[in-house]
């Protein structure tokens, strides 16, 4: 079996301080480019992967049988990776990746939500759940018993894309970096208030209306207000090392922002625009000394993508004899 996930692009979070008894909320975008795995049945556990990937597969695996009695013997490769800790939600989507998989191989009939429940993602937002579930532009309705719920999907315009930069800077923190920090985080309802208010009245009808300008300027807007609830945990609205490069995106972009701890930093723009903005990035990061990786990020208006086995191999023949 072949499971493909999206790139989760994380555009904010709206209240920290639970004002209404909700806390967090999360915005979200699926992208193209997430992991690739193959998992199969086996003889014990075999897993073809590195680092904490690695250690994710065996957490997911393990979790699946005390939950499901589902076992332990499964050979899991993983023939495409996403980044660690860069802000893009390689954790959710690997973790994801193998329950479903799992699932599958058992006839379990259980939904994303449950399978997130079990591996205890969604503490702090769902967007990485239900972009790995449905893809597309999603907001969840924060948590407050369990998985948050997922309040509202529509499909990203295909004409539009991101311009990602992805500095070579360290890492963002990490699961058990962050959890005193999003436990202790307190957030401001009047920041709270035009959050909601700029994504009720601003993001959203923009979207709709595929009013590239308007979402852009809601867009940054949102993440200058999201960042004022973690100034004391990363120096600023921002962190402090990807700040020149935000400044290249808002001048150069519709609207831009840092994607969950970073460094994964990202521009809003029309796809048709990529190649002269990234040879500009180019020219801008060489100019100022700074080493990154410049990617085309292309919406996902679909979820993961589960592929058996023999579908797969069909699939592959008909490419080869080209039909």
């Amino acid at each position: 079996m072949i499971i493909r996930t999206p790139r989760r692009l994380h555009l904010g979070l709206i209240d920290p301080s639970a004002t209404f008894g909700r806390r967090f909320g999360s915005l979200g975008v699926a992208l193209e480019g997430g992991y690739e795995i193959k998992i199969v049945e086996g003889e014990a556990m075999e897993i073809a992967a590195e680092g904490e990937d690695r250690e994710t597969i065996e957490f997911a695996i393990k979790r699946m049988n005390s939950a499901y009695e589902t076992g332990v013997n499964y050979v899991v490769e993983v023939r495409k990776a996403m980044p660690r800790h860069v802000g893009l939600g390689s954790t959710t989507q690997l973790s994801l990746a193998v329950a479903t998989g799992i699932a599958r191989l058992r006839n379990l009939n259980v939904s994303v939500r449950e399978l997130a429940r079990v591996l205890g993602r969604g503490r702090n937002g769902g967007a990485g759940i239900y972009s790995f579930a449905y893809g597309g532009f999603v907001i969840d309705g924060g948590v407050k018993n369990g998985i948050p719920p997922l309040i509202f999907r529509e499909d990203f315009p295909p004409e539009w894309g991101f311009l990602l930069v992805i500095p070579e800077l360290k890492p963002g923190l990490d699961e058990e970096e962050e959890k005193p920090v999003m436990a202790g985080v307190v957030g401001r309802v009047d920041v709270a208030m035009e959050i909601s208010h700029r994504i009720l009245l601003g993001l959203l009808p923009a979207l709709k209306e595929r009013d590239i300008r308007t979402f852009g300027e809601h867009l940054s807007a949102v993440q200058r207000l999201v960042g004022k609830h973690f100034e004391a945990y990363q120096g600023g609205e921002f962190r402090e090392d990807v700040r020149l490069i935000l400044d290249f995106l808002a001048e150069k972009t519709y609207g831009c922002g840092q994607s969950s701890w970073g460094p994964t930093v990202y521009g809003l723009i029309r796809m048709g625009e990529f190649e002269w903005l990234r040879a500009e990035a180019h020219d801008f990061l060489r100019e100022h000394g700074l080493r990154a990786k410049v990617e085309l990020g292309i919406p996902r208006n679909r979820g993961t993508e589960i592929i058996e086995e023999s579908a797969f191999i069909e699939r592959l023949i008909r490419n080869v004899a080209g039909e």
